[in-house]
């Protein structure tokens, strides 16, 4: 069975779970916009904005915590996602109890077209990022979908985010 995380239909409840940040977080100078749209006649999550490397940075991200601080995924083998957009580098960052500093995550590339598109990534996909620990899929804290790694005009649209068996 699918697990809904968001079809950001509710307004309330996707201002309660979804936050924006940038790389200006830790000095760098990329910009970041959300906002809910209605593009195609789907009700979506917009992250849009300019990525830069600038100053060592290199990023735009809007995440979700996941509700009572971890969530035990183990009964589905990954994420998928309902997107369209510039094309671009994004991805999708998870995080676990494992990832305890800012600068460590779980990524895997997210591939995005103009058209709408369902795209599936196995747990299996997603690699770690200055940490050694495999992904464990029992401890997720927070999902995040992100544009960076090269300077870019980002654009990304998302309908719908779920785990899937």
């Amino acid at each position: 069975m699918i697990h809904l995380l968001d079809d950001f239909r509710d307004t309330a409840a996707v201002a309660r779970n979804w936050s924006a940040f940038s790389d200006r977080v830790m000095g760098g100078v990329s910009v970041a916009h959300v906002e809910l749209v209605d593009r195609d006649g789907r009700r979506a999550l917009r992250l849009w904005g300019h990525v830069s490397l600038e100053r060592n940075g290199g990023f735009i991200q809007m995440a979700r915590q996941f509700p009572n601080g971890t969530y035990d995924a183990s009964a589905f083998s990954g994420v998928q996602l309902s997107v369209c957009g510039a094309p671009g580098a994004y991805f999708v960052h998870l995080r676990t109890a494992d990832t305890r500093a800012p600068w460590q995550y779980y990524a895997a590339p997210l591939a995005v077209t103009t058209a709408w598109h369902e795209v599936y990534l196995p747990f299996a996909a997603f690699t770690p990022v200055s940490l050694a620990a495999p992904l464990d899929v029992r401890t997720i804290q927070r999902i995040g979908i992100v544009a960076g790694t090269q300077a870019f005009d980002a654009d990304l649209a998302v309908a719908r985010v779920e785990l899937v068996p």
